[in-house]
């Protein structure tokens, strides 16, 4: 596959093409393609000329720029990359229930997973909740969201293929999944209890409003700015801080850092951050 010039490929796809296609994913979702993505976008892309019966990238861009709804949905699903484990940066877990029983009997408690993807970042937070209180019913709510609708709906359906729980231990598969059997044989799916505490919801990130209530005990936002430029970055740190707690954690991927930010959030250790200065934070409730 020639990427420069198009050679061999079901589609011309040229760099004025490529260029279009990352200002409109900066703008609409404030994800930036360096120019090694080109192969990857074209890969993706193609499969939507194929479902929309277009035949050409100038048309299909021309499409998405008249505003329709249902394949900017399409076109931003294709370009979200969704790389996600249970108990991803195993390390956070803990740290999240220590927090998070220090607040035990002061108020509800409500955490924030703001790139659910297929679920499993969620529910590794439900988990340690449940471990916490040592209960299935914690004094805990969360909300996982993600501009991706087709992960978000695999996640609020919680079945996933058994090589997905495999790393887990053979306890924790008996308490937090059932096994599939018959024509299910080889899935799993998170038992209810776990899933109730749980809701689910669209969000863009980079969208006018987030239908998020505050004040939050702690955010989840890992391994998702990476795909951000810093001044998008900032704008987003810049909104969660008014939806924590003045002690509030922001909990950050390993290979992130915030030093742009320091104005607004301070590493506590451990990718985990807290607000720079709590006391002039307002909560404002949505």
């Amino acid at each position: 596959m020639q990427s420069a010039s198009g050679r061999d490929r079901e589609f011309e796809f040229t760099g004025k093409d490529f260029d279009r296609v990352r200002q409109l994913i900066y703008a609409h979702a404030g994800i930036s393609l360096n120019q090694s993505k080109q192969d990857m976008v074209y890969s993706r892309l193609a499969r939507r000329l194929r479902a929309t019966g277009i035949g050409n990238f100038r048309e299909y861009l021309a499409l998405l720029e008249s505003d329709n709804a249902a394949e900017w949905e399409a076109f931003v699903n294709s370009l979200t990359t969704n790389l996600t484990a249970f108990f991803r940066e195993p390390h956070h877990f803990p740290l999240l229930a220590e927090h998070v029983l220090r607040q035990q009997g002061r108020h509800p408690i409500a955490l924030w997973c703001s790139a659910a993807s297929t679920g499993e970042e969620p529910y590794s937070m439900a988990m340690a909740m449940v471990d916490a209180f040592g209960s299935f019913t914690p004094p805990v709510s969360i909300i996982a969201s993600d501009v991706d609708t087709n992960v978000l709906a695999r996640a609020e359906a919680g079945v996933y293929p058994v090589e997905r729980v495999e790393k887990l231990s053979a306890n924790v598969l008996k308490r937090f999944f059932l096994q599939g059997t018959g024509e299910r044989s080889g899935w799993v799916r998170v038992k209810p209890e776990l899933r109730a505490m749980i809701r689910f919801r669209q969000v863009n990130l980079l969208g006018d409003d987030w239908p998020i209530r505050s004040p939050l005990d702690a955010i989840f936002c890992r391994n998702v700015m990476i795909y951000f430029d810093k001044e998008t970055q900032l704008r987003i740190l810049e909104r969660f801080a008014p939806l924590l707690r003045p002690d509030g954690w922001l909990f950050a991927g390993h290979s992130e850092s915030f030093h742009n930010a320091a104005h607004v959030f301070r590493l506590r250790g451990k990718t985990v951050y807290e607000l720079a200065k709590p006391g002039l934070i307002v909560h404002h409730e949505k």
